[in-house]
């Protein structure tokens, strides 16, 4: 098929989102091509840029099962049963994010995932251009201009698909031609990585199926396993201010100062903590927000490209999925392409808002509640109302991780949980003083049975 064939689909993008919907579209039929700005990852190396790892939940592994990638990703996967909470001065106390083992979520690298779904777009018939950089689109005519490794070339499409992230060239050519509506809300807090190394004995040198939390209220350091027994460590702070902060911790020698007075059991699990932290950058965090995510039948973004967001749930990536099986869904049974970008807009636009502000709560409870008793006797209740009203009383993190239900329906759900929660446990210092009788009118009478 030609590039102008209207079952042909350019992608810009071979990062996740673009080589799984790759994957999705060349199984059914489309002739699909990809282009991506840097290297093969499989020759050069893995090239990309944040390298926070990643949470896999049910929504990204029903994604990979949909294009059969899922066994390759799999093995390389690190269960996470919950969160291991370290808190200031007290021992480690695991906080479990489902019931039991069939609620985990997994950490996985970048890096690795890549590959493993470039592969599985290449097995499928789509074809990949590395070094190739989008430098220009003319949407009248119908023709891009893609740069790279020695090449200038003007290529004619039928249709684009941005899955180029959050600093999309897509986008931007796009925002040329129509006003997206586009606006950016940049978080006063970045990040640093460092490292935890595998112990002498070439294991894990703390507990491995659990993603670490030390949290410190207006910041806080995370630790995600990798499957080479290593853990990705991320320090969260303010960039200024007077807390600690990336102003007040400018360099190794005091990022090891404040390790030793704030994250003291992790400064010996972290040998390298001061030229880590002098190595590499600070990596800023924001949202962005568009009002339009598609040009008629002539151009669509998703993933990152449409609604970049924090990290801090756990779902950017998982989102991201959950749009592209969207999107090949609708592109298969819509009358034409327009028609199922517009749908697909129209149906994913309300999700990525509502998780997009779940993301940003997430990181208030992650760096300052996950140790506080109230949060802790809500949590308790939780699981215990869940228990006693099963598929009515559903935990916001279960909505959120294990389900696969719209973000916008957990959101409006979480709310009315999160109500029902304060009222039950206001000024109790024990579920032994919980109303019982009175709890269960209120869960009966707010919520109504879901299904996933």
């Amino acid at each position: 098929m030609s590039s102008r064939d209207p079952r042909a689909i350019t992608i810009i993008g071979a990062g996740l989102a673009g080589t799984l919907l790759a994957t999705l579209l060349a199984q059914r039929g489309w002739a699909v091509e990809v282009f991506e700005r840097r290297g093969d990852p499989r020759v050069h190396g893995y090239a990309g840029g944040r390298s926070i790892n990643l949470a896999l939940a049910e929504r990204g592994l029903h994604a990979l099962r949909q294009a059969g990638a899922d066994p390759g990703v799999m093995r390389q996967a690190v269960m996470m049963r919950g969160r291991m909470v370290h808190p200031l001065g007290g021992q480690p106390e695991l906080q479990r994010y489902g019931r039991d083992d069939s609620e985990v979520i997994w950490s996985i690298n970048r890096g690795e995932l890549n590959i493993v779904l470039i592969e599985a777009a290449e097995a499928a018939g789509a074809v990949l251009h590395f070094d190739r950089r989008l430098e220009s689109v003319d949407f009248d005519a119908r023709t891009m201009r893609v740069c790279g490794d020695g090449h200038d070339q003007t290529r004619p499409f039928h249709s684009l698909v941005g899955a180029d992230g959050a600093g999309s060239t897509l986008r931007l050519q796009m925002a040329r031609h129509a006003d997206l509506g586009e606006r950016t809300e940049w978080l006063d807090h970045g990040y640093k990585e460092l490292e935890i190394p595998p112990g002498a004995g070439g294991g894990f040198r703390i507990e491995a199926n659990a993603l670490h939390i030390w949290p410190r209220g207006h910041y806080m350091c995370i630790a995600l396993p990798n499957d080479e027994r290593t853990f990705t460590v991320t320090l969260f702070m303010p960039h200024a201010g007077p807390y600690p902060s990336f102003e007040t911790v400018p360099d190794g020698a005091a990022a090891l100062a404040l390790f030793e007075e704030q994250f003291a059991d992790a400064v010996p699990l972290i040998p390298l903590l001061e030229q880590d932290f002098d190595r590499n950058p600070i990596g800023t965090l924001g949202t962005l927000y568009l009002d339009r995510w598609h040009l008629d039948e002539r151009a669509v973004l998703l993933g990152d490209a449409a609604h970049a967001m924090v990290p801090f749930h756990g779902q950017g990536m998982n989102c991201a999925f959950e749009d592209c099986v969207a999107l090949a869904d609708h592109l298969q049974s819509a009358p034409d392409v327009a028609s199922a970008y517009a749908a697909f807009a129209a149906q994913r636009m309300p999700d990525a808002a509502a998780i997009q502000r779940m993301a940003l709560e997430n990181y208030i409870e992650m760096r300052d509640r996950v140790d506080d008793h109230g949060y802790r006797l809500q949590r308790a209740l939780e699981l215990q109302l869940q228990e006693r009203h099963p598929g009515r009383f559903v935990p916001h993190y279960s909505m959120v991780t294990f389900m696969r239900i719209p973000y916008s329906l957990a959101l409006a759900r979480s709310e009315i949980q999160r109500g029902i929660l304060a009222r039950a446990t206001r000024g109790l210092a024990s579920l032994d003083e919980v109303d019982w009788a009175a709890l269960d009118a209120d869960v009966l009478a707010r919520l109504s049975p879901i299904a996933d």
